[in-house]
């Protein structure tokens, strides 16, 4: 398994894993993934560079309440064994650690169903907090549902510490969630 820079060579097994029900998002979940398929439709190339923007000159993110907020610099990466497995991705706040209170955390992945539980997710996120303290970070945090125990397991073998118990907003879903932090 090795994480792959999202491009032409990977595109048909990219597609073929939103058709068959997966998504890159958890939040949004079949939403996204219908989003995904349309931008590749309408423009590839288009679709590839949204995927690295290192100095945030992306157009600003839109919240759920409509408020437009600086978009972070970040890239996402693709999850590869000879295909799709799912997606990686890393954002972050220049010259700080700390992130802006409207983003959860550094870091977020997803992989595909049929590929989970063979230690890809684990092994991706140990191929990214070398991406992380390339930028320089003091550490990392990550969330997820306090019922994913898959998740937790994932970021626990990689160093992390759970920091907080919250409630997430109801646009990421309203669920009761763990805060890692993981020291770089």
């Amino acid at each position: 398994m090795e994480l792959v820079w999202p491009g032409p060579p990977y595109l048909e097994s990219y597609v073929a894993a939103l058709l068959r029900g997966w998504s890159p998002d958890n939040i949004r979940g079949e939403a996204a993934a219908r989003e995904e398929l349309e931008l590749i439709a309408q423009d590839p190339a288009a679709f590839f560079a949204r995927f690295v923007d290192r100095e945030a000159k992306g157009p600003p993110i839109e919240l759920p309440d409509g408020t437009l907020v600086r978009r972070l610099p970040g890239f996402r990466r693709w999850v590869w064994d000879g295909e799709m497995c799912g997606t990686i991705g890393f954002r972050w706040q220049p010259g700080t650690s700390a992130l802006p209170s409207h983003v959860l955390g550094h870091i977020g992945y997803s992989i595909v169903p049929w590929k989970r539980g063979l230690g890809y997710a684990k092994r991706a996120l140990e191929l990214m907090l070398d991406d992380a303290r390339g930028e320089g970070l003091d550490y990392v945090e990550l969330t997820c549902d306090a019922i994913n125990v898959a998740s937790q397991r994932v970021i626990t073998a990689n160093g992390g510490e759970v920091v907080e118990r919250f409630r997430k907003p109801a646009h990421f879903g309203g669920h009761d969630s763990l805060r890692f932090r993981i020291r770089l």
